[in-house]
């Protein structure tokens, strides 16, 4: 029986009154927004990122390690722990800023330390370390169930007068609760996070039988499942040849931040996904490719129109045992919306499925 993926199901979740951004600081909105000011946004409901907590200089996210954010090699790629570390690296900024001012994350970067797996759940504490008139910078950690330090991670972002909301709120829209995020008679089923995962990582048979190039070209042609991660958010390869890989996001709205736009973090995932994946095909059979890094630099927001994002990636330098590529994310109407960096180890005779490995 066919399953429909879950971002091509009905939206759930909601966004802040407007009001609520000009009417107190950015630590009380958070705080706010924390306790229940507002339903949880899309990409909360997708995939059950939560705002825990909310200090004088920080703020704390929580999302769970499930199957469903799981890549081919069955691991959570640096990519979408992006996902998660966008939300207290831009809400770190956020305690400092005075009402009716806002932020737009400009460049956000990661550093992946140990493999990230599914099961418990990971914690992200984001930091204040500089906020300035027009620059603010902040810093992030995300650990495992554990507590063992998984990435660590880094965020520039614009500080700017917000131009459109309120002049002034009523104290309704600060501290009365919004719903519960629930549309109405879809509450009773469970969000797409806490169901069975769909889609399948790949077993080490496939990568020692076959270069990473033959792995993605039979991801494309459908003879090889696409992974979890690719059914919970529509992303799929489009095309790869040697030392290249195109993939592409569409832009529905379960990927919208309380902002309304899309995720910066989701953008990140579909770049990190193109140029991991370019260097995948440089890769021969028995390979495995370990992301080291990724640094995505915004360009300008994304609006889920539904339309589609696409991610080309491209290796600029294969060594040995290091690679570093680059890819560039346009919008449908061929503008670059983000541009991104990164790098990988080429670790041959390692497991590639770590998913399966102890």
């Amino acid at each position: 029986m066919p399953h429909t993926a879950p971002w091509q199901e009905p939206v759930r979740g909601g966004y802040p009154d407007p009001a609520l951004f000009a009417a107190v600081s950015g630590a009380e909105q958070l705080r706010a927004l924390r306790d229940g000011a507002a339903p949880p946004p899309p990409i909360g409901h997708l995939v059950g990122m939560a705002l825990t907590e909310v200090g004088r200089d920080g703020a704390t996210f929580t999302m769970p390690a499930t199957r469903w954010l799981l890549s081919p090699q069955g691991i959570i790629s640096i990519g979408t722990l992006a996902i998660l570390a966008d939300g207290p690296l831009g809400c770190a900024v956020q305690t400092a800023l005075p009402a009716a001012t806002g932020y737009a994350t400009s460049e956000l970067s990661l550093r992946l330390l140990r493999p990230a797996r599914a099961g418990g759940t990971l914690v992200a504490r984001g930091r204040l370390i500089h906020a300035g008139r027009s620059l603010a910078l902040s810093g992030v950690q995300i650990v495992d169930a554990g507590g063992r330090l998984l990435a660590d991670g880094s965020s520039l972002c614009f500080v700017r007068p917000l131009r459109g909301v309120p002049a002034a709120a009523s104290d309704a829209a600060v501290a009365a609760p919004a719903g519960d995020g629930e549309p109405g008679p879809r509450a009773a089923s469970p969000d797409p996070w806490e169901r069975p995962a769909l889609g399948e990582v790949l077993g080490q048979d496939v990568w020692e039988q076959r270069s990473g190039l033959e792995v993605l070209h039979a991801q494309i042609a459908g003879e090889l499942p696409g992974p979890p991660i690719h059914h919970l958010t529509g992303l799929r390869p489009l095309d790869a040849t040697r030392g290249e890989a195109v993939f592409a996001l569409p832009c529905h709205e379960w990927l919208c931040s309380p902002l309304g736009t899309v995720e910066g973090g989701t953008i990140a995932m579909l770049a990190d996904s193109a140029l991991v994946s370019a260097i995948q095909t440089t890769a021969p059979p028995g390979t495995a490719v370990a992301a080291v890094d990724l640094k995505v630099n915004f360009l300008r927001p994304v609006q889920p129109d539904g339309r589609e994002l696409r991610a080309e990636g491209r290796v600029r330098h294969a060594g040995r045992t290091i690679a570093i590529a680059e890819a560039d994310v346009l919008n449908a109407d061929g503008k670059v919306v983000a541009v991104a960096t990164g790098s990988a180890m080429l670790l041959a005779g390692r497991p590639a499925a770590l998913d399966e490995a102890d």
